[in-house]
């Protein structure tokens, strides 16, 4: 066929948007970026799909080079015949050399023909995994899933493919493509310490965190404890433990799981305040141990009061790790299964935490805004007790304008191109739930998508769940939805119970 190449039939516009990428004239080498990118953006084959092919190809450039060398051994064609063909060195059978041969073969319009068969390879593959996966198989919650749940963890068709304005988290700062877990396992930390280095880098954690009992208190299937936690050095906080009965259970016989509930104080949580946010005493009436802290935000001053210098929201990222600790260590409570939650200020909390430590076993995130947003008021990850504080430098508390600019970590991440999905990968393969609300509406699928790439990279299918509601505060249907949902992560032996 000559220039022509056989790739340019019609089997190729099956292929939808990165069918011209196999085009002719479209088979020069791209980026790791922007064959990832196209990749992606077709029904989310990137990680996997790219691996194959870039091992194809790594091993095609392999033989290429042998070949090569081969040839520089081998006696070259006589480029002395006139006006024809080159005169091939013969053979004692009188036919051409072999290495002219290939020489010959491997070269169509001067360019190796390794690449087409690399192209031609990545084609069948994609067609391949295009067909399984627009299959009923690959966008169905798993059969386990509560059936309040089943369409939480499968995105809108309108956002199935949608990745957003997001850089994928599986590029690394260099550029280059995470391909496998364990190559997850380093780009995972180059966001942790990318992320570190503009909040400021966490004291080190509390081994044993103190847990003092100030009053007990029976209600309803748990003991209430109110109990001060060591959270940071030389600083507790105050807060609420519930404990369920053990139902003839003796202690340390069957373990407990356990949730943190944040929020900007600890009664909300067990019933004494807004109605619809008494996450503790539900959670605590099926099963779990809960401990509810809480600190409204801007009492938190870095460098001041013994508060560490750095940004607030790192500063209850770390409150949080701390206790996890003091969770862990209570004898009732299972390690291992250890989830956050909050809802508003404390989703935002929640999602800090479970991203930034890897300890907890999931998180539940209420409505926080999940992305920087900064056409949505209450998305203000730019005010200074979230991620906007600058020593030396204040700001009017509201929205950005140009006499109240951004500040802070918070400037200097948006001017780098970083965003939230990078902290939402970290959670990579523990599952989490968007509960959102006015906040966070279904679009943020877009910002989500990615971090259930990860999740497909290192293994896991379904790990990212988001439900909707319509308002900001929770709902009873919503608040079931995040029951349900931490029930099915921290108490899988009751999965087998009916949907």
């Amino acid at each position: 066929m000559g220039r022509q190449s056989v790739l340019a039939a019609g089997p190729l516009d099956v292929l939808g948007p990165i069918g011209p990428l196999f085009r002719e004239g479209s088979t020069d080498v791209l980026s790791d970026e922007e064959l990832l990118d196209h990749f992606l953006r077709d029904r989310s084959a990137g990680p996997w799909l790219f691996g194959v092919c870039r091992r194809i190809a790594v091993r095609a450039r392999a033989d290429d080079l042998r070949r090569k060398a081969r040839e520089r051994r081998a006696p070259r064609c006589d480029p002395t015949h006139a006006k024809g063909s080159p005169r091939l060195p013969k053979t004692p059978g009188g036919r051409p050399g072999p290495s002219c041969m290939r020489s010959s073969i491997a070269v169509e319009g001067g360019r190796p023909m390794t690449r087409r068969m690399i192209v031609a390879i990545a084609v069948a593959l994609f067609s391949i995994f295009a067909a399984t996966s627009r299959g009923e198989g690959r966008g169905a919650a798993p059969d386990d899933v509560p059936e309040v749940l089943v369409s939480a963890f499968v995105p809108p068709a309108l956002f199935r493919d949608d990745l957003g304005p997001y850089r994928s988290p599986l590029l690394r700062n260099d550029g280059k493509l995470v391909r496998d877990a364990g190559d997850w396992r380093r780009r995972r930390e180059e966001i942790l310490a990318t992320w570190h280095g503009f909040m400021g880098a966490w004291p080190l954690l509390i081994e044993r965190p103190r847990v003092e009992v100030l009053g007990v208190e029976r209600r309803d299937r748990f003991e209430q404890r109110r109990v001060r936690v060591e959270v940071a050095r030389s600083r507790t906080m105050d807060g609420y433990l519930l404990v369920p009965d053990r139902e003839g259970k003796g202690k340390g016989e069957g373990k407990c799981p356990a949730v943190l509930v944040v929020y900007y104080e600890p009664e909300t949580a067990i019933g004494r305040g807004k109605a619809g946010r008494d996450f503790a005493v539900h959670l605590a009436g099926r099963g779990f141990v809960v401990l509810s802290l809480g600190i409204p935000p801007d009492q938190i001053t870095p460098g001041q009061g013994g508060y560490p210098e750095i940004q607030p929201l790192s500063y209850l990222a770390y409150v949080a790790a701390n206790a996890y600790e003091a969770l862990a260590g209570m004898p009732d409570v299972d390690a291992d299964r250890v989830g956050v939650m909050g809802h508003s200020y404390g989703g935002k909390w929640a999602m800090f935490a479970s991203c930034l430590y890897e300890k907890f076993a999931c998180g539940v995130w209420s409505d926080p805004g999940i992305i920087f947003d900064e056409s949505r008021p209450n998305v203000n990850y730019w005010e200074p007790w979230y991620l906007g504080w600058e020593p030396g430098r204040t700001r009017p508390r509201g929205v950005l304008t140009p006499e109240s600019p951004r500040m802070g970590a918070y400037k200097k991440l948006v001017e780098a191109g970083h965003d939230l999905h990078e902290l939402h990968a970290l959670m990579a393969p523990r599952p989490f739930l968007v509960s959102g609300g006015s906040e966070d509406p279904p679009e943020r699928w877009r910002a989500l998508n990615h971090a259930a790439a990860v999740d497909r990279l290192v293994g896991r299918d379904h790990g990212v769940a988001m439900t909707n509601r319509p308002g900001h505060d929770p709902t009873e249907e919503s608040n079931e939805q995040i029951y349900r949902f931490l029930e099915y992560v921290l108490k899988p032996a009751g999965r087998a119970r009916e949907r």
